[in-house]
């Protein structure tokens, strides 16, 4: 007799408060086993070092990370002038030492005023993007020389909250908001530079992204125990998580009902509100996530649907 199907997992997010020394496909193997199906992904990776923001999604809502992933994110760090690693964080080798300790506050400050607004950066020799069909970390590791191609990013604020002088040492205690693709030890590197001195990251926190903050995050331990006490892991539902990253537009029970049959409807629903070009998440009149929507000249039709015709809402258990 064959198995029945499993029943799909109760769609949502769920934000987790990632622990150090852990990779995100690590903590992505844990959830698969907490929320008791491989249908879970991430949206935007976290070194091992790295702590804090990492968004999981869990059943049908893993098609929804492809437009949380370019989002703005923000971040705390600690940054400390006199050396440079090769990794440009406190994971790779000391690669030169100088003496910081006769930088000025005035001169950091000038100098994180120049990495602040729209720039030009050069990811880390180590990072994860691909150098002809291969990750630049993979060559870099393999002896070979990697030059990756500057690319623009924003910083929209760079902020020194604490400044530490140690011997030869300058530790910065930074926040920083920063488009997708900003890579904060590369920042680390960056002002180090500009001071003449050097520099890398030796802590990182992520604080946020798009919508979502540390204080809907749990660690793996919480959540654990929550399913241990025989609990639901705590989603943030379909609906709301799409309305901390996209415009929404409020359907009529018709409108719902076509997109969820994968048919298109009249841009005339649009308000003035969305006159961009950009994704839009549709959502029924209980507020559930519906579809994303494009717009196509006259029409928006989905680019991905969630809740099909007829399908109940989500179940997912509130943040």
């Amino acid at each position: 007799m064959a198995k029945a199907p499993r029943p799909e997992p109760v769609p949502g997010l769920v934000v987790v408060d990632k622990p150090a020394g852990w990779t995100s496909h690590d903590v992505v193997g844990r959830m698969r086993r907490l929320a008791g199906t491989r249908k879970v992904g991430h949206a935007g990776t976290l070194d091992p070092m790295a702590t804090g923001v990492l968004v999981i999604g869990i059943g049908r809502a893993t098609r929804l990370l492809t437009y949380i992933v370019g989002h703005d994110k923000a971040y705390e760090a600690t940054i400390r002038l006199g050396q440079s690693t090769v990794t440009d964080d406190a994971e790779g080798d000391v690669t030169a030492t100088r003496d910081a300790s006769s930088v000025t506050d005035a001169a950091i400050a000038d100098a994180v005023a120049g990495l602040t607004g729209d720039i030009s950066q050069v990811p880390s020799s180590v990072s994860a993007i691909k150098i002809d069909g291969q990750r630049a970390y993979k060559r870099a590791r393999d002896g070979e020389s990697v030059e990756i191609p500057a690319r623009p990013v924003t910083v929209s604020s760079f902020d020194v909250l604490d400044t530490r002088r140690e011997g030869e040492h300058v530790d910065l205690d930074v926040r920083v908001e920063v488009s997708s693709g900003t890579y904060v030890r590369a920042l680390a590197r960056d002002l180090g530079s500009a001071l003449g001195v050097g520099g890398h990251l030796t802590a990182l926190r992520r604080t946020r992204v798009g919508g979502l903050t540390l204080a809907n995050a749990r660690t793996l331990d919480e959540l654990a125990a929550l399913i241990d006490s025989g609990a639901e892991l705590p989603r943030v539902d379909m609906g709301t998580a799409a309305s901390a990253f996209l415009p929404t537009l409020r359907l009529t029970e018709p409108d719902a009902r076509a997109l969820g049959y994968g048919q298109s409807i009249p841009a005339s629903a649009l308000e003035e509100a969305h006159a961009g070009e950009g994704p839009i998440a549709g959502l029924a009149p209980d507020g559930d996530l519906v579809a994303v929507l494009e717009r196509r000249g006259a029409s928006l039709r989905p680019a991905v649907v969630f809740r099909p015709s007829g399908a109940a809402p989500s179940a997912a258990a509130a943040q």
